[in-house]
């Protein structure tokens, strides 16, 4: 929820003082580089050492870069600034994100996990909806109050893992960590289901990525005169529309049965995301935008559904760590990077070229890797899936 609410004040503040579409790109772009250069390394520490200590000290990198980031607002310091601790921020999450994926398999039994992993969808949704909706209160007073909020999320998560206590669990040797990295690379190389699965999110997230030009949207292209509230108020609203659907669409599947013919799923909903990108891209109707946000929501949390059940069901313990490293780079670093695309797409051309053109790249790469990956296409019930040696 923290993490929610400042990531809407960023994106409102940098447009504010530069008023230029490519800062926002800038953020997601110094957010990505320590993704890719810490994660790797940071899923060989979370295979080799204990998870929960590492996302302590994750978590603690944080809060710091959060205070910081609260002061120099404040004191209106140099964008610069800004730009340097977010790059730290993302340097300390990066390296707690592979042990944190890492750890859920050791608490929840084999045969309830995928029913976990729909549940917890629905929990991190509610935070979400909150963070940003907060978030959107929050700047229209006092900005620096959603820093102070993170910081304090993240130093109160640090005081609940002391509470937890994990099961012993088998560990890599220590040492000889380049090797150790190649051959998390090598096993999702090697395993055409998992390679398909997040390459595929890798890909969706990177081009039919919205959300770091929705303060422009908010601002300048959707109409908010018919229904008059303020651009702060409805950057919150939309911010938050991605995660209501989401919400809504776990909550509904937690009730389901196992997804069965879930190759398919996936495919076909990240194609529903891009369709949903593209008419959102083109609305300047409020409401026509909020629904099409929440349902790139939507879908987007059924296929974050399947692939994290594959990406740790089919995974053994001992490598979990370097492979959610993999999947860590595949996926979250493309969130900032598209945002980056996004913003200079937007800067070259408009912001609704750069999402229009974003969704229909998606739907080309679904059509990729319908052929590319038959292994993923013909993937039935979760349920079946085994791990992989």
């Amino acid at each position: 929820m923290g993490t929610a609410a400042q990531s809407l004040a960023i994106g409102w503040e940098m447009y504010d003082r530069t008023g230029q579409a490519l800062s926002l790109g800038m953020v997601g772009l110094f957010q990505a580089i320590p993704m890719l250069l810490i994660t790797l390394p940071a899923g060989y520490l979370a295979d080799a050492f204990d998870r929960r200590k590492l996302m302590m000290l994750s978590l603690a990198g944080a809060t710091l870069a959060s205070l910081g980031l609260a002061i120099l607002s404040w004191y209106q310091m140099s964008v610069k600034w800004t730009y340097l601790l977010l790059f730290l921020d993302s340097l300390f999450l990066g390296l707690g994100s592979p042990a944190q994926r890492a750890i859920t398999p050791l608490l929840i039994p084999n045969k309830h996990f995928e029913n976990a992993v729909k549940w917890g969808s629905s929990l991190f949704q509610i935070t979400g909806i909150v963070g940003p909706a907060i978030g959107g209160i929050i700047i229209s007073f006092n900005i620096q109050v959603a820093y102070i909020l993170s910081a304090f999320s993240s130093a109160a998560f640090i005081i609940f893992l002391t509470t937890m206590v994990l099961p012993s669990a088998s560990k890599i040797h220590r040492g000889d960590m380049l090797g150790q990295i190649v051959a998390g690379l090598g096993y999702v190389g090697k395993h055409r289901l998992l390679l398909g699965s997040i390459s595929l999110d890798l890909f969706a997230v990177l081009l039919g990525g919205a959300v770091y030009l929705l303060p422009i949207f908010a601002r300048e292209i959707i109409d908010l005169s018919r229904v008059g509230i303020a651009p702060e108020t409805a950057l919150g609203w939309l911010r938050s529309a991605p995660a209501i659907g989401a919400f809504i669409t776990a909550l509904t599947i937690a009730h389901l049965p196992t997804i069965e013919r879930a190759g398919k799923t996936l495919l076909w909903c990240v194609a529903g995301f891009g369709v949903t990108t593209i008419i959102f891209g083109i609305s300047q109707n409020f409401w026509l935008s909020l629904v099409m946000l929440a349902l790139t929501g939507a879908f987007d949390n059924i296929s974050v559904v399947i692939r994290r059940v594959i990406s740790q069901m089919s995974v053994p313990n001992q490598m979990r760590g370097r492979v959610q490293a993999v999947t860590a780079i595949f996926v979250g670093s493309s969130n900032e990077i598209g945002g980056f695309e996004s913003g200079l797409v937007a800067h070259i051309f408009t912001p609704v070229i750069s999402v229009v053109s974003g969704g229909i790249g998606t739907l080309i790469i679904v059509a990729a890797w319908t052929g590319l990956f038959p292994s993923l296409r013909s993937l039935g019930s979760l349920s079946s899936l085994k791990v992989e040696r």
